[in-house]
């Protein structure tokens, strides 16, 4: 299922893990893990926040999707399914 994950890291973590380089070996972990078809970076309510949109085949994806970005970077996270316009069109279709 096509899935947005939402990050906001925390702002004092998210600093010390720029200092220490952490902040980037997350971020390409998390890249290589998910292989999303569009991530995104940006300062959302008031903090680092990513931005990947993935296909998550199963539930079971959650903790190794979450405790990376929990444990490293105190982040808040939200999965959300999500369609792109072909998707929608076809979901449309189907209501009768």
């Amino acid at each position: 299922m096509r899935t947005l994950l939402r990050a906001r890291m925390d702002t004092h973590v998210g600093n010390e893990a720029y200092r220490n380089g952490t902040l980037s070996k997350v971020v390409e972990g998390l890249m290589q893990q998910l292989h999303p078809e569009a991530a995104y970076f940006a300062p959302l309510d008031g903090g680092r926040t990513c931005l990947m949109v993935f296909d998550m085949q199963d539930s079971s994806q959650l903790p190794a999707i979450c405790e990376q970005l929990f444990l490293e970077m105190e982040a808040e996270i939200e999965l959300s399914p999500v369609m792109n316009a072909d998707d929608l069109k076809k979901g449309l279709a189907a209501v009768k």
